[in-house]
């Protein structure tokens, strides 16, 4: 069987998106797990499956390079976006489902540079402890804070909590920030691909969101600092519960073309 395909990243946090409507595939794990390895496939942090949905322009279906489906995923979404604005499926704005319900999607220009901006959704902060925060930004994320980023081991240390008693079967993604004068500065580990990725869009808005509630001010958004580049976070906050949520940063297409499977 024959698949088109494209690659696009947003920040760095790459995937394989397939345009699944008509061609009707049903993958299994090993499959994509081939494809989004980095020696044997394409190579990708995931992969995505575009398909038709009564009542919005399309539905999301995200996997892990593990092979297996996952929850919702940010920079995912917002190349998922600009993806659909090729196939003719949206324009500037456009409505589309995901495991964890509707998103609005909104492309713009910066610099004649497209900016694509996803609104994740509502948020409640009910875990804070004095060493992290836990939260879900549609997908699960441990925040930890820390002076360290740069220079810290951060597979080593998000391992002893992704494979902790907690969280060895259902798994969490994990953030470490630090804050640098008004923005931060995020390394994230994510679940399914075991392994650090350049930039994560929840763990981005998990951080931000995190932040706020540790350091509360009259603020509406914060821009991002990941190792693939930066991305802002706007929000409104009552206390600890936090709406209006938008994503936004550049995302584009890598290369197209067609793999066998």
């Amino acid at each position: 069987m024959k698949i088109p395909f494209s690659k696009y990243h947003g920040t760095g946090n790459d995937f394989i998106l397939i345009d699944n409507r008509k061609l009707q595939w049903t993958p299994k794990q090993e499959e994509i797990a081939r494809l989004c390895d980095r020696h044997f496939g394409i190579g990708a942090d995931g992969l995505m499956l575009l398909t038709e949905k009564p009542g919005v322009d399309f539905y999301m279906t995200y996997f892990n390079s593990d092979g297996r489906e996952s929850t919702m995923c940010g920079n995912g979404g917002r190349c998922m976006i600009i993806f659909a604005r090729s196939l003719a499926l949206a324009g500037s704005e456009t409505r589309f489902l995901a495991i964890d319900g509707e998103h609005l999607g909104k492309i713009t220009q910066k610099d004649s540079s497209d900016i694509i901006s996803l609104k994740m959704k509502d948020v409640m902060v009910d875990e804070i402890d004095a060493d992290h925060l836990f939260l879900n930004t549609g997908s699960p994320h441990y925040v930890i804070f820390t002076q360290e980023v740069e220079t810290l081991d951060i597979i080593a240390e998000a391992k002893k909590i992704r494979f902790s008693a907690r969280f060895r079967e259902e798994g969490t993604n994990v953030d470490f920030v630090e804050i640098r004068n008004n923005c931060l500065f995020v390394r994230s580990y994510e679940r399914g691909v075991e392994d650090e990725t350049l930039s994560c869009g929840t763990g981005v808005t998990a951080s931000v969101l995190a932040n706020a509630v540790k350091n509360p001010a009259r603020r509406t958004f914060m821009d991002v600092q990941t190792r693939g580049g930066t991305l802002r976070v706007l929000f409104h906050q009552e206390g600890n519960a936090f709406s209006d949520i938008w994503l936004e940063g550049p995302a584009m297409v890598v290369f197209s073309g067609e793999v066998f499977i």
